[in-house]
């Protein structure tokens, strides 16, 4: 029998306290299967008195672990290689997180699944369940502040002639029906307690910092402030095709604010960690937390699937033209990468692309520097076959000209800048040219083994 233990299977071969531990993991994570009478290794030695090791499961279970997780849980009896095996099929609970009763509702006594392990939660994960249980998001929550203002909200509302009184704040959320502010008013008010943190470090790790902030304030005004940082560090780099000049930034403007917003109204506020934003030699990095809504993955919002955390928040933001529908940011920012790497570095086959990562409590965006991209790339250029056909036309202005320069090849041949290069370059090592200068003023010459010879 071939059976290995894996995220949703567990082996043992016979009943132990340890079998407690793993119906608690699943019925927290996304439920599972435990065999008893199989070994670690998969192979199966069986269980002899099967109906009275299947009562002394259940009963221990049942007693064991809360809340009740009996309508969670089934046991059958299975024959594998002429051998009695029970096996225990633990559905997700939806009264989580489940608990050894001995134990607590704490981390000792709390157990998530974590690829093939039983693990104990951490404080975060089981604040979330705990929450995700009682039905009322963060944002509903009455505020412990009540003490708040809204300037910045205020402005941005007139900014757009849309109106904010009482009755408008109550519409939008920030008041509960007793009249006392709820978080999603703390988020917007100037007293917002959530910050976003904000480094930019020299090389490609986090050796050296350039420059760092910690930016505070309305949700609002940290989004303005944050962009403007980012955008003052976004720089700019720029070519020429012909006669016409292309400006490529190191991160799509677009790209940039899709991110940035994203993690603002998608965030788990009911974690106190900041979001984090790196920006290193070669890449944009924005951190926030709280993962994924439960029950998203990472395939379903690169498909544009979107479940909102932050409801209300997202309906403000919608209000003020700051976001559109649903799950378009993503789709959008894979987009800008597209169209801009279409318009700056067509010449390359491989074109760079954002990147993903999720953990249970965290979502991380990476955004590639396009133009340190181009740098590290440009030598892995290759010559098309119509570039190639342009080689000879080459040797022959060079001929006739007496000499040729980067620019030359830009102008009458509509290379871009890095092919021109490349191809200069490599006719130089061939040894059909030979150059004369550095940078932008270096002359190419004809070497004298290639230059044409009138007939006798």
């Amino acid at each position: 029998m071939n059976i290995n233990e894996s995220a949703n299977l567990e082996l043992k071969r016979q009943f132990t306290d340890e079998i407690k531990k793993e119906v608690v993991a699943f019925a927290n994570t996304a439920g599972g299967i435990i065999y008893v009478g199989v070994n670690d290794d998969g192979s199966v030695c069986g269980v002899e008195n099967v109906d009275d090791e299947m009562l002394r499961l259940s009963s221990s279970i049942r007693q064991s672990i809360k809340p009740d997780i009996t309508m969670f849980v089934s046991y059958m009896t299975e024959v594998l290689e002429d051998k009695n095996v029970i096996k225990i099929t633990v559905q997700r609970g939806n009264a989580r997180p489940y608990y050894l009763a001995n134990k607590g509702m704490r981390s000792a006594g709390v157990y998530v699944r974590h690829g093939s392990e039983s693990v104990m939660a951490s404080e975060a994960a089981i604040f979330k369940m705990t929450q995700e249980n009682s039905g009322e998001r963060y944002e509903e929550q009455r505020s412990l502040n009540q003490k708040l203002t809204f300037v910045e909200l205020s402005r941005q509302f007139a900014a757009r002639n849309i109106a904010f009184e009482g009755r408008d704040k109550k519409r939008l959320g920030l008041i509960t029906e007793e009249g006392q502010y709820t978080n999603l008013a703390l988020l917007l008010s100037d007293q917002c307690t959530h910050t976003i943190k904000a480094a930019l470090f020299e090389g490609t790790d986090t050796t050296t910092f350039k420059d760092r902030r910690e930016f505070g304030g309305s949700l609002l005004t940290q989004l303005h402030d944050v962009y403007e940082w980012i955008d003052f560090h976004n720089c700019t780099s720029s070519s020429f095709k012909g006669l016409y000049r292309t400006d490529l930034r190191d991160f799509p403007p677009s790209a940039v604010r899709e991110a940035l917003l994203n993690a603002i109204v998608h965030r788990d506020y009911s974690l106190s960690a900041s979001i984090l934003i790196h920006v290193f030699k070669d890449r944009f990095e924005i951190i926030s937390v709280g993962g994924l809504v439960e029950g998203l993955r990472r395939d379903d919002i690169m498909l544009g699937v979107s479940a909102a955390r932050n409801t209300n928040l997202s309906k403000v933001f919608y209000r003020l033209m700051l976001v559109e529908a649903y799950g378009s940011g993503l789709p959008r920012i894979f987009a800008s990468y597209k169209e801009e790497s279409a318009n700056g570095l067509a010449d390359y086959k491989k074109l760079p692309s954002p990147e993903i990562s999720v953990s249970d409590n965290a979502f991380k965006l990476t955004l590639p520097n396009l133009n340190e991209w181009q740098k590290r790339n440009a030598a892995s250029i290759e010559i098309t076959p119509v570039q190639a056909k342009h080689r000879e036309a080459v040797i022959d202005f060079a001929s006739k000209k007496g000499y040729l320069t980067r620019k030359d090849l830009q102008i009458s041949f509509n290379f871009s800048q890095s092919l021109a290069l490349r191809l200069l370059r490599d006719l130089t090592k061939e040894g059909v040219l030979n150059s004369v200068g550095k940078g932008p003023a270096t002359r190419y010459f004809l070497s004298a083994s290639s230059r044409k010879t009138e007939p006798q």
